[in-house]
Parts: structure tokens; sequence; C-alpha cells
């Protein structure tokens, strides 16, 4: 009697990487019946998480858009004021500026790296400066766990007096100039979610000065005062991190360097045997920099390649999950409307990239599998025509000024 083949096993973009050390911090936070947002797995976490970044304080919340709002508001931004946003940004960076009643002002990108184009940054300042605006803050993001020029960003920051925000949501334990992620801004932020390189299942962290964090802590209790019945002076959020979440935080912070190491020798396998591929490239990591490596980005050459879309179409029938880069804020329909400096390296990064599995725990024959998918996809799918790459819903993207003109 036939037998049918078993389908062959999932592979997930960045799936969590556990082990039984996980388990057992786990067990043991069980055990010990903290379970409540705080205890001595939360405060640990905060120390491990801290010492990563250099800095002089942590304060675990409940994901890195809670981390990013905070930030926000300890920086007393709100209503009136402007932000400065990457376009190529998954949309949290862009959202927490409009929770606080704040505008953002999307800046554009480098089309390889897809971190801020710090050309499009000065342009930006310049014009914003020219009308008598000036910026709260830059949200500077680090795609896909590289950092961004920030020994550029941070001296044109400081010429126009404009603090950095840095999500290094996805960047943890990169580095740049010998410097980590996360230690680059007034204050810093990482995510802890379940697809991240160190997950605590769904969490995030803020990280910067103890004058800050102090306050950041005190909002994310719900802004309780520390008196026997419940008072609070001011409007506070249930944001604190669990203490059983933080303890698989904990064990997953001991084995970060193991992770990265794997992170990057997936990347390095992935350069070695597509990078030879006429017309296609990766983003790399930059020249004074060493990302994590969280996910590997490869960019399609339009003349000769089908669609991002069309190639993660092409892997899912092997059951292998690949996704587009990140759709720029100006292309979503929420954010239209909204100022910008540019836009045509943001597009351009969206219409050649997706993001190939990169998870630590990925094994050799995980990667030949996706290896041999992606080159298979080439082959066989059709060239889609330039001007149609971009989905229909983006037709807009075709009719934006010139990279460095800007709109308000």
């Amino acid at each position: 009697m036939f037998t049918p083949a078993a389908p062959a096993e999932r592979i997930h973009l960045s799936a969590p990487h556990m082990s039984n050390r996980e388990r057992e911090s786990l067990l043991s936070a069980f055990d010990s019946n903290w379970i409540a947002p705080v205890g001595p797995a939360l405060e640990e976490f905060e120390a491990r998480v801290s010492s990563i970044a250099r800095s002089e304080d942590a304060v675990a919340v409940s994901s890195g858009t809670a981390a990013l709002h905070l930030a926000l508001l300890v920086m007393d931004i709100g209503p009136g004021d402007v932000v400065l946003c990457p376009s190529v940004t998954f949309v949290a960076a862009a959202n927490v500026i409009s929770y606080v009643g704040a505008t953002p002002h999307l800046v554009d990108c480098d089309p390889i790296s897809g971190n801020v184009d710090p050309e499009s940054l000065v342009y930006a300042l310049a014009t914003l400066a020219s009308r008598g605006h000036k910026p709260a803050a830059l949200i500077a993001v680090d795609l896909y766990g590289m950092c961004a020029d920030y020994t550029t960003i941070a001296a044109v920051c400081n010429r126009y007096g404009v603090p950095i925000i840095e999500d290094a949501a996805e960047a943890i334990g990169a580095t740049h100039a010998g410097q980590p992620a996360g230690s680059f801004g007034t204050l810093g932020v990482f995510s802890f979610n379940g697809n991240k390189l160190v997950t605590t299942g769904g969490g995030g962290a803020l990280v910067g000065p103890t004058e800050l964090l102090s306050r950041a802590r005190h909002l994310a209790g719900q802004a309780r005062l520390p008196v026997r019945h419940f008072e609070h002076d001011a409007i506070g959020y249930a944001y604190r991190l669990s203490n059983i979440s933080a303890s698989i935080g904990n064990a997953q912070l001991t084995r970060l360097d193991s992770m990265m190491n794997r992170t990057r020798e997936i990347y390095g396998r992935y350069l070695d045997e597509l990078g030879p591929i006429a017309g296609v490239s990766f983003s790399s990591q930059a020249e004074n920099g060493l990302g994590n490596c969280w996910l590997t980005v490869a960019h399609l050459d339009q003349s000769l390649h089908p669609t991002p879309s069309a190639v993660c179409d092409a892997l899912a029938e092997h059951n292998i999950e690949a996704r587009p880069t990140w759709k720029p804020m100006h292309l979503q329909k929420v954010y239209a409307e909204t100022g910008r400096t540019g836009g045509r390296g943001s597009e351009a990064h969206y219409a050649t990239g997706l993001c190939l599995p990169s998870g630590s725990s990925m094994t050799e024959a995980g990667q030949s599998r996706v290896i041999a998918a992606f080159t298979s996809a080439l082959e066989a799918a059709p060239v889609i025509d330039i001007a149609d790459r971009i989905e229909l819903t983006d037709e807009l993207s075709l009719q934006h000024q010139d990279s460095r003109a800007t709109t308000s």
C-alpha cells in the first residue's frame, strides 16, 4: 500500500531557541512562587540587560513597544512636538509617537541596510530648522540586528541639539565602533518578543540613566506610590514584565554569545552560497560594526529576478517561512499623509528585499533546504516588470518626488 511521504518540517523565520537551561530557570521561578510582576528573577534580568548595554539602569517591560512609549513619556515628548522616525521600521516606532500626541516625520533609509540614511537626516533637520521646527527626538532603528551609523548620526543630531532614542529592539548583542547596541541614545530599547534572538515569550526593556528610568519604572507600575493604600500621582500603565517571564530571559542571556555565533554562521553561509548568484546581494555588516544577524536580508536585482513576494510564495511551497522586508511607513495607509523626507531609498529596500530564515536553532540541513528552495525559486519564477514590483496598494510610491525632497 502506498504511503505518502511525510511533509517536510516547517522552517520558521526565527523560532525561539530554548534549552534545558531555560526550562530549569523557569521551573525555579515557578517553584519559588514568584509569579507576579516583581521578584528576584526580574531584578536579575534587568541587571543583565543593563550590563549588556553598558547602561546605568534597565527597566524590563511587557514589550518593546511599551519601552518606546515610556521613552517618549519620560523625555516629556507630547503634543506639539515633532519626532523623526525612519520610514523603514516596524510600525511600533511610528505608533508610539502618535500615542503621546506628537507628530512623526519620516526619514529615508539606505536602500541596502534599511537603516537611517544620514544624508536624508541632514536634509530633514536643515529643512525643519528653516521652518522654525526643532524635532524633540530621533527614533533611530537598528534594523534586522545591525546598528545604524551612529558615528555620523550622533554627530548630525548633536549639531542640531536633537536627542536620540535608539530602537535596538532587534539588535541586542550587536555593536558599532566597539560600543553595544542600546547605548547610543539618551535612551535605548530592546524587544524580547517570541521571534527575537533573545526572548522572554514577549517583553522588552528600556535602558539608560537611572534618573529617567526611575520615572519609567514608576509609570510602568501604574504610577503607584510606595504607601499601604493605592495612591497614584500620574497616569500609569501596566507595563512591567513578569518575574516568571524574566526567568526565561535570564537563561537566554547566558546563551547570547553562542546564539549570535550561530546566526552569524548562518549569515556567512548564505553569503558564501547565494552571494555569487548574479543579481543577488545581502545587507552587509557596517564597516565599523558587527550585527547579531537576527535576520539575513537578501536583495534581488529588479531586472534579473522575481519579486521578493514571489520568492516567499515559492519557499512557502517547501514549508519554509520567508517574508519581504518592512513595508515603509509612508506606503502604509495610516501614515501616507505624514510629513517625510525622501522615500526612494526606503521603497528600493522594500521592493528588492526579503528576509530568509535565520534563527539560531536552524540546523545545517535546514539551511541547505532553504538554499536549495531559494535557488530553485529564482530559476523558476517569472521576472516582473520593474514598474509592477510594488503592489497595487502602493501605487502612491510611483508618484514620489526625488529622494531628497521633503513633504509636510
